[in-house]
């Protein structure tokens, strides 16, 4: 089974991307929700990253991702820590997840893939890129978040320019109606 690679920058649209190859009914794995639930769901985790973050990033058993998005951010060595204690437990949920399937392949989609250096475990990469002003758009629309906060978080993500080199696709999702001639075309070429 091929593991694609499917990865963005933030408000580049690479979740709307993975649903459009869920139409088609591709198998998907959605590594940014599952680091989510995980964060919530696996005690061990949350005691961890309580330990680092301190226990006030949780309000009982929600975690308060603003709170948490604003230490990390703003501190490469946080995000690093959090990113230490969190990428193992992705990658085993992913591996039970994909001992499972029975397809030809699945797309496993994550905000970080490049850099983190996840991507050297897929066979293919597809990059979804957009312009820095719609993105930043889209995520304030979004998440009802602030300009800088938005800018915070791009700053700790690579710039297309640098990921373009680790893509074998890029979409470029600027007009829809494009976008979805670009995923089909390379749904095609993937299922053949």
């Amino acid at each position: 089974m091929k593991i694609i690679g499917l990865t963005g920058g933030i408000g580049s649209g690479k979740s709307k991307v993975l649903n459009e190859f869920k139409s088609f009914g591709v198998t998907c794995y959605e590594a940014d929700k599952v680091a989510k639930k995980l964060m919530i769901n696996d005690q061990d985790l949350t005691n961890k990253i309580k330990s680092i973050f301190g226990s006030d990033v949780y309000h009982g058993n929600e975690l308060d991702r603003n709170k948490l998005a604003n230490l990390v951010f703003n501190d490469e060595t946080k995000l690093a820590s959090l990113n230490a204690i969190v990428h193992p437990r992705v990658v085993s949920d992913f591996k039970l997840f994909t001992s499972k399937q029975k397809v030809p392949y699945v797309i496993k989609e994550a905000a970080i893939l490049i850099e983190s250096g996840a991507y050297k475990n897929c066979d293919l990469i597809i990059l979804v890129t957009a312009p820095k002003s719609d993105r930043l758009k889209r995520v304030i629309k979004r998440d009802g978040i602030s300009e800088k906060d938005v800018m915070d978080r791009m700053r700790s993500q690579w710039e297309d320019e640098k990921k373009i080199p680790f893509a074998d696709f890029v979409i470029e999702n600027n007009d829809w109606d494009k976008t979805k001639l670009q995923i089909e075309k390379i749904y095609h070429l993937l299922s053949s």
